[in-house]
């Protein structure tokens, strides 16, 4: 994506030429990288928080807080993607695709689809899991 901007930049300023569809293809692929990329964050539970109040909270509440929490958000991506496979549904349905490459949008929303209920499956998943542990011990 970076070296599709970069040879973008020099064909328009120093050649007077930019690569047809270039934005179409920055769209798209910034869109699959973002997505892609939840999975990745979901595993590494590197997912942005804002603690003002947990840390005010005491130890013994953060364990059932996290899998509350991770459970919620979960569900939340879930839901989603449940809303993405329809929303992609309807775009495959009228032959929804970009306006200078005509490249098809529905498979990317699929894609999409499915990286964020794998994301909200390992995002509710890993919290409970480590709940489940602490209480087995």
């Amino acid at each position: 994506m970076m070296g599709l901007t970069v040879c973008d930049v020099i064909g328009r300023y120093l050649f007077n030429s930019p690569i047809k569809g270039a934005s179409e293809l920055t769209e798209l692929l910034l869109c699959a990288v973002i997505f892609v990329g939840l999975g990745a964050v979901s595993l590494a539970e590197d997912h942005v928080t804002v603690d003002l109040l947990t840390e005010k909270m005491p130890q013994a509440v953060h364990p059932s807080r996290q899998a509350l929490t991770g459970a919620l958000s979960g569900l939340i991506l879930v839901v989603i993607a449940w809303r993405l496979w329809i929303y992609a549904d309807q775009i495959g349905g009228y032959g929804g695709q970009t306006t200078n490459l005509g490249i098809p949008i529905a498979p990317l929303g699929y894609f999409c689809a499915v990286c964020a209920f794998v994301g909200g499956l390992i995002t509710a998943f890993l919290p409970l899991r480590r709940f489940i542990r602490r209480l087995q011990e």
